[in-house]
């Protein structure tokens, strides 16, 4: 039995769809099923839901993480932690399988050694039409250090804690498994004897990468900081990551307690504000919620402070609403990952909010 994990958040229904359809077809059926729904809103959730009930091999979770950020790895490790089966592949919701992927998948199946497919990625052109895999003939092959798309044995991932929680947004989270693999002795072998997997054309986290605050969760130089610690990992032969409760995931019951929740502060985007909230005063707290709530200090929209600036007296140092942000951000998948938190942004109202459970 091959279990195919799909994480997934906020993507069109339509290239699901397809890539459902693609498992339909399979010549082999000796296969399962888990589409991680990692905090899509509340209507998509809805109906992807209804899409995957229309395929009995699919299992559909949900989890309330949608004022987190995204997190690949964690989305993964909820299920590979407690999985039964010998072999897991990582799909991406944007494959279109051929026919005989789990047939060849299945003969390759060995217990020490993780394989990683060759892909085609289709243009966007391409992308929109509905053909067969066979069909398809306009595509840009992929090189072995395209890593995201691999057939692990189970008892490996679970050996090793899974795939390592830090990385967040779009990351490395593929290749460092695959180190780590690598530094653990097991072998990882690229497959590209036959194209057997269709990668249906989207945007780059990249170039949807904002330097400006948005509604949507980011980072500014995440992806340098996501591949600093992939370097970590190749210099210093890391293998075993993560701490024992690797693969937790926030529940409904602790979502709720952080959406009602009181205001307990507010906090101006004063540079000396920010610091103390972040290192003096959060690990300070043990248990309860705490609720902060991150403002732009009105003084600095004055002609007050506009004016002693320009003749050089001194003034408060502020951070933009969007260096809050990232500060912010950073520090709760840095320090706080593990246990119940949310971050909302309000762009409109210029204000961040964060709440956190302390046990």
């Amino acid at each position: 039995m091959l279990s195919i994990l799909f994480p997934y958040r906020n993507r069109d229904s339509k290239r699901l769809e397809r890539s459902f359809d693609s498992l339909l077809n399979q010549t082999n059926k000796h296969f399962e099923v888990y589409f991680i729904d990692y905090g899509s809103t509340p209507n998509l959730a809805a109906e992807i839901k209804t899409l995957c009930l229309n395929y009995s091999f699919i299992t559909y979770r949900y989890y309330h993480t949608q004022f987190q950020p995204w997190n690949k790895s964690r989305a993964l490790n909820s299920v590979i932690k407690s999985l039964k089966t010998d072999f897991c592949f990582v799909a991406d919701v944007d494959v279109i399988f051929h026919s005989r992927f789990v047939e060849t998948a299945s003969s390759l199946m060995k217990t020490q050694r993780t394989i990683y497919f060759q892909v085609g990625y289709l243009n966007p052109k391409e992308s929109k039409k509905d053909l067969q895999f066979q069909e398809f003939k306009q595509y840009r092959l992929s090189n072995d250090e395209a890593t995201g798309l691999s057939m692990f044995p189970v008892k490996l991932l679970q050996q090793l804690q899974g795939f390592d929680e830090f990385y967040h947004f779009w990351g490395a989270e593929d290749t460092d498994m695959h180190v780590r693999l690598k530094n653990a002795g097991y072998v990882v072998k690229f497959f590209e004897d036959e194209l057997l997997l269709l990668h249906q054309w989207h945007s780059s986290y990249q170039s949807r990468e904002q330097v400006r605050l948005t509604s949507e969760l980011q980072i500014t130089g995440i992806l340098p900081i996501n591949h600093q610690h992939l370097k970590y990992a190749l210099d210093n032969r890391v293998t075993k990551v993560n701490n024992e409760n690797w693969g937790w995931i926030l529940n409904k019951e602790d979502f709720d307690q952080l959406e009602e929740a009181e205001l307990f502060m507010k906090v101006s985007n004063e540079k000396r504000q920010v610091e103390d909230v972040l290192f003096g005063q959060l690990p300070c707290f043990k248990q309860g919620i705490i609720k902060i709530r991150f403002i732009i200090d009105p003084y600095e929209n004055t002609l007050k402070f506009k004016m002693k600036r320009l003749l050089g007296k001194k003034v408060p140092d502020y951070y933009t609403l969007k260096e809050v942000n990232d500060k912010v951000l950073l520090h709760l998948i840095s320090f706080y990952r593990t246990i119940p938190y949310s971050i909302k942004i309000n762009k409109e109202d210029f204000q961040i909010e964060i709440a956190l459970k302390f046990s």
